[in-house]
């Protein structure tokens, strides 16, 4: 099977067939680089030079109901994790400004928990105001949301709605008991349904076989999120998975890559674990190996990289921040 003549039709927005995944996920360890090679074409075919940049504030952290077993929050493990009440929007709005002085365009409001009650509710709509008035475009991460929560954030100016399914349906029951994976695509599809930009993606290195990886993209194409958060485990002392080995730099660039010609004109954005698995040694090769969005500063309870650092690899790789 030919390589070039597969990057042919993720070019042209073919869906590749069983076969051609399958000959992807098999590809030799010494044919990486013509992968990511391949895989850097597709994604400038679709973006350009541009890469979309973004940033996180931790704005309601700790005691999560949820058990997922790769998460500092959740209120069933032992990990030591910041616990406070959501922050009030002039904190949020400051760490806004932060994240656009640093070169971030879009900026999610993250928040622990499954529901979301009414107090926090109009808290987010201050907070998405708040960051509005940043010149920013607003995100919300905060647990599932129903289509009138949505409608009324998105009266406010929220344009943006994240909510990861973590991993395929087959691998969740493993790591998450709380609730079931439907719910999640569920939320997906209520955020949709509202018009908003959903970001939806994963965590790789959980214990997840390719085929966990290629189900999870296929439903993401499936469902037709615009961007795709990929996440790699920090394994985190007091969580099921402390002991887990973290992804190796060449895996977590071949999943990128795979996901580059699965979800060829998505945006594929490069999240949290990225120092864990690529250090600095290695933080230039994820913007040449398909991806076209990297999360700029820290995440939600480990730190992330400089985001000068990651402004002078846009430069050496020759791209420029993107004006989402």
């Amino acid at each position: 099977m030919n390589l070039t003549a597969i990057a042919s039709k993720a070019l042209d927005g073919v869906p590749l067939s069983d076969a051609e995944i399958l000959f992807l996920m098999e590809l030799a360890p010494e044919r990486l680089p013509e992968l990511l090679a391949h895989a850097h074409r597709v994604r400038t075919a679709n973006f350009g030079n541009e890469t979309g940049l973004c940033a996180i504030v931790n704005a309601k952290s700790g005691t999560c109901s949820e058990d997922c077993a790769f998460c500092a929050q959740s209120g069933h493990h032992a990990a030591e994790s910041p616990e406070y009440p959501l922050m009030d929007a002039d904190e949020i709005a400051a760490a806004g400004a932060r994240a656009k002085a640093a070169g971030a365009s879009r900026f999610g409001i993250v928040a622990s928990g499954k529901l979301v009650g009414g107090a926090d509710l109009d808290g987010f709509e201050t907070a998405v105001r708040s960051v509005a008035a940043q010149g920013l475009i607003p995100d919300l991460s905060p647990g599932i949301l129903d289509r009138a929560q949505l409608t009324r954030l998105k009266k406010a100016g929220l344009r943006g709605y994240h909510h990861n399914l973590e991993t395929s349906a087959r691998h969740f029951p493993k790591m998450c008991t709380t609730h079931a994976y439907e719910e999640d695509v569920n939320a997906v599809r209520a955020g949709l349904d509202a018009g908003l930009y959903v970001c939806s993606g994963g965590i790789f290195g959980i214990g997840e076989t390719w085929d966990d990886r290629v189900e999870l993209a296929l439903l993401l194409r499936e469902l037709g999120v615009p961007s795709v958060p990929m996440n790699f485990l920090t394994p985190i002392p007091g969580t099921p998975l402390e002991d887990r080995a973290p992804l190796s730099p060449e895996e977590a660039l071949k999943i990128i890559a795979l996901y580059r010609f699965l979800l060829p004109d998505r945006q594929l954005r490069i999240c949290g674990g990225r120092p864990t698995v690529f250090g600095q040694d290695r933080r230039d090769e994820v913007l040449t190996a398909g991806a076209s969005g990297l999360m700029i500063g820290d995440y939600l309870t480990t730190r992330g990289g400089d985001a000068d650092a990651d402004l002078a690899a846009l430069s050496r790789a020759g791209l420029v921040p993107a004006k989402e």
